[in-house]
């Protein structure tokens, strides 16, 4: 398979069009409602779009997360599965494909990312340790503190820059974990991770230089190094076409590299692969036994863990399908497309474009809103309301408030527009741009967001707000007035 992009795809008129290379066997029909019923729906779910019933939404761009499409070998794999609960020769068909993937020699399942984050959380945060990574994910974080530990973060202040020319925002800043080091001493450190793609800022990647001098730092002060690789994909794209010294690297060597780095890889096969369920790799046969033993407390037997056989059929396949340029290059190259079409109508957006979606600047949005009233989550329900798009909010909402209940306020203010793979069409992404350009030349009227209902754990999950006066529906009225169909 030829690792060239659809980038290198000319149009003879000279247009930039990012082409799909693949075809549509199966589609799924959906709806977009009315703007009345639009503010219906979203008071209902507490302008929360996690609470919002998926029949009520036209483009579900939460999330890539289990709702990439899947291709015809991987529905073809889920036949082939062995349904038993011990001994399956669906998990060992898996655990090949991981171990030739990533190079390991131990393989871990769980049901998805979060419960691998819960075994390692448990198996090597205490009270007091802290974790060092380039930045947190909010149930990462959510694990490591439920444990007594504390997440420091060691991105460098480009990362926190919505517009930037640096490529890989998502480097670990070494001095300054090197400073953390020295602050706290090894022994206080319960391991140091590597997120590939910082979700909360914008997808932002991290080089494989990068990469492998934190790996070289954590070896001479044996610290242990562990690669949250959910997002892997995305990053993948980004090490092959922006990291010159891999630009002649087959994937499967990169990935090769990456896992000799390290000491544990997990991931959500949400994300990679395609397909429901998660994992833990490692070829350290003390750090396997660790964790193996929480496997059947909190997962399953060590040979489902958690994970129905089709699925891990289908995750089998699909991460072999990752070592495919055409396949990893489907978001990326959307993402940008749908972000070069916002920066047209002047909608401010995190650059530049990363993986995972496409991230829109709620700071500078509804500059009008305090942090506060969660600008955010605000600009979040609007676009829902203008669109019937459904995005997810990446700010202050997703923070969660200090012990002593104030409020944490968010480096970054974002409302994340994902773009599952293989899913939506250009049409449907110059649509998105079409309503939030409308949406920003309204933005003034956009305003904050108050708890009517707030969980003390990931808030953003399950809590309720209201808008602070009647923003919404002066909103509404203005939208029926450009648009009388009310869609």
């Amino acid at each position: 398979m030829s690792d060239q992009t659809q980038n290198n795809v000319v149009f003879f008129s000279g247009e930039n069009v990012p082409l799909e290379m693949h075809k549509a066997r199966m589609v799924q029909r959906v709806r977009l409602l009315d703007v009345d019923k639009r503010l219906e729906v979203i008071t209902q779910a507490g302008n929360n779009t996690f609470l919002l019933p998926n029949r009520d939404v036209f483009l579900d761009m939460l999330t890539d997360s289990g709702v990439n499409a899947m291709s015809e070998a991987q529905y073809a794999a889920m036949m082939l599965a062995d349904d038993s609960y011990a001994g399956s020769e669906t998990f060992y068909r898996l655990e090949k494909s991981v171990q030739d993937f990533f190079g390991t020699e131990y393989f871990l399942p769980a049901h998805q990312g979060r419960a691998c984050e819960n075994i390692l959380a448990t198996a090597y945060v205490k009270p007091g340790l802290k974790v060092i990574t380039n930045y947190h994910f909010t149930t990462t974080k959510g694990h490591i503190t439920r444990q007594g530990g504390e997440v420091l973060e060691v991105v460098g202040p480009e990362a926190l820059k919505t517009t930037s020319q640096n490529l890989f925002k998502g480097d670990v800043d070494l001095d300054l974990l090197d400073q953390f080091v020295q602050k706290h001493g090894p022994e206080k450190i319960a391991f140091v991770r590597i997120e590939a793609g910082t979700n909360l800022i914008g997808g932002q990647p991290i080089s494989l230089a990068n990469t492998r001098r934190v790996a070289e730092y954590c070896k001479s002060h044996k610290l242990k190094l562990v690669y949250d690789a959910s997002l892997l994909a995305d990053n993948l794209y980004f090490i092959k076409t922006r990291e010159a010294a891999y630009k002649n690297k087959s994937l499967a060597e990169i990935v090769k590299e990456l896992g000799s780095l390290m000491d544990i890889i997990y991931f959500s096969g949400r994300k990679l692969g395609c397909a429901r369920g998660g994992g833990i790799a490692t070829s350290n046969k003390e750090d396997y036994l660790k964790m193996r033993d929480l496997v059947p407390l909190f997962e399953g037997f060590l040979t489902y863990g958690g994970m129905s056989v089709r699925e891990m059929e289908a995750m089998s396949v699909g991460l072999r399908e990752t070592l495919d340029f055409h396949v990893i290059s489907q978001t990326p190259i959307f993402v940008e497309a749908l972000g070069q079409e916002l920066q047209k109508k002047g909608v401010p957006v995190v650059t530049p474009f990363g993986g995972l979606g496409c991230h829109v600047d709620a700071s500078s949005f509804v500059d009008h809103v305090p942090q506060t009233q969660y600008p955010a989550g605000a600009l979040a329900a609007a676009i829902y309301l203008t669109s019937g798009v459904r995005g997810m909010e990446r700010g202050t909402l997703s923070e969660q408030r200090n012990p002593d209940g104030s409020e944490v306020l968010a480096q970054m203010e974002l409302v994340r527009l994902a773009v599952p793979k293989r899913v939506y069409t250009l049409s449907q992404m110059k649509y998105v741009a079409d309503r939030l350009g409308w949406l920003y030349q309204h933005r003034k009227m956009i305003g904050g967001l108050e708890f009517i209902e707030e969980p003390k754990t990931l808030r953003f999950f399950l809590g309720r707000l209201k808008p602070v006066g009647d923003w919404q529906e002066k909103l509404v009225a203005a939208f029926k007035k450009d648009m009388p169909t009310g869609l």
